[in-house]
């Protein structure tokens, strides 16, 4: 293995762990450094791949900006998608995208100062292609955008997928279809578009193998700390905030529903006061009672009802809580039993 492969190995390591540390300190420090982090490092993607330093391996041409920075930035967007969700996520996005337009427009501009102002070109700020960074830009949205969606849709549970297995086809789908985007958009018509294409393909497939093992340590070790399940987003959470929306409109009919509850019972409630307030008012005022059959004269409660005579006995049960127990006074058993008379 020659030195500069072994170098171009530690790097990678060495800013995947970085990337992957830094989101592992969230919980103390919140997502804010984990942020500039990733702006940072997209600056020197961009920096790196303009200035065109790569490493062969035998047949196999590395660039060091896809290799070290790119895939960071992939292994970065993939955990804060799976641990934080799809708000955490577009604001990454977000970050890279907005790095990824500003840096080749700070070195546009540092060169036309240059030229102005009459001094000689900067070697350490490579001249940006439009072109290419056009391409680069729209690939890296995309990609990142597709990572999300891959990864929803390899996580059915019909699919049964190991997470190795999951991570892994997540991963080279994004790599390859960085390579189709960005070749394309890059390099079409060119006459080293096939070559380019092809030797992409093989070397996205080596940084996949090489990079997926220390993502899925990492996906492992997190859910085992946490103690989180991953969520079954919908494929495409990370453009709509469907999860977000399905809570919000949950939350709403349960507030409706809870409204909808209060407001019955307070119009039974306030049935049952006007009731009561018209039984008090009888009991309290003058009772009509007919005058032969001495029943009780009972006014509606409610509109539509018509007056009801009610024997006493039936008056009292009705509006009070009084309770009768059948006898017979002295006199009626005299005049209804006169044998049971008292004797003498």
């Amino acid at each position: 293995m020659s030195k500069e492969v072994l170098l171009l190995i530690i790097e990678a390591l060495s800013i995947y762990m970085l990337v992957l540390g830094a989101h592992a300190l969230r919980g103390r420090y919140g997502l804010a450094a984990f942020y500039a982090l990733m702006g940072g490092l997209t600056a020197i993607m961009s920096w790196v791949t303009d200035a065109g330093v790569c490493v062969r391996a035998g047949s196999v041409t590395f660039m060091v900006g896809s290799t070290v920075f790119y895939t960071s930035l992939l292994l970065g967007v993939f955990v804060v998608y799976v641990f934080d969700g799809p708000r955490a996520t577009r604001i990454a996005i977000s970050t890279v995208a907005g790095v990824s337009v500003m840096v080749p427009l700070i070195a546009l501009v540092l060169h036309i100062q240059m030229r102005i102002t009459g001094h000689p070109m900067s070697s350490y700020v490579p001249i940006p292609d439009l072109r290419i960074n056009t391409a680069s830009v729209m690939a890296t949205v995309a990609d990142l955008i597709f990572l999300a969606m891959s990864w929803e849709f390899l996580g059915k549970p019909r699919l049964r997928l190991h997470l190795w297995v999951r991570a892994f086809f997540t991963l080279l789908g994004v790599m390859w279809l960085d390579v189709i985007l960005f070749a394309t958009g890059a390099f079409a018509g060119t006459p080293g578009y096939v070559n380019i294409m092809i030797g992409t393909f093989t070397s996205r497939l080596v940084i996949s193998l090489f990079a997926c093992p220390v993502l899925y340590v990492y996906l492992s070790w997190q859910k085992k700390k946490k103690g989180v399940l991953f969520e079954n987003r919908p494929v495409l959470a990370i453009l709509k905030e469907v999860t977000e929306i399905r809570i919000e409109l949950n939350l709403a009919q349960q507030e409706i529903e809870n409204r909808k509850r209060a407001e019955a019972e307070k119009e039974v409630a306030i049935k049952k006061l006007e009731a009561t307030l018209i039984r008090m008012q009888r009991l309290e005022g003058i009772l009509p009672v007919c005058s032969a059959c001495k029943k009780i004269r009972v006014e509606p409660v409610l509109p539509g009802e018509q007056p009801r005579w009610l024997s006493l006995e039936d008056y009292l049960y009705e509006e009070t809580p009084v309770q009768f127990s059948h006898g017979l006074c002295e006199d009626c058993i005299k005049r209804l039993y006169p044998e049971q008379r008292e004797k003498p």
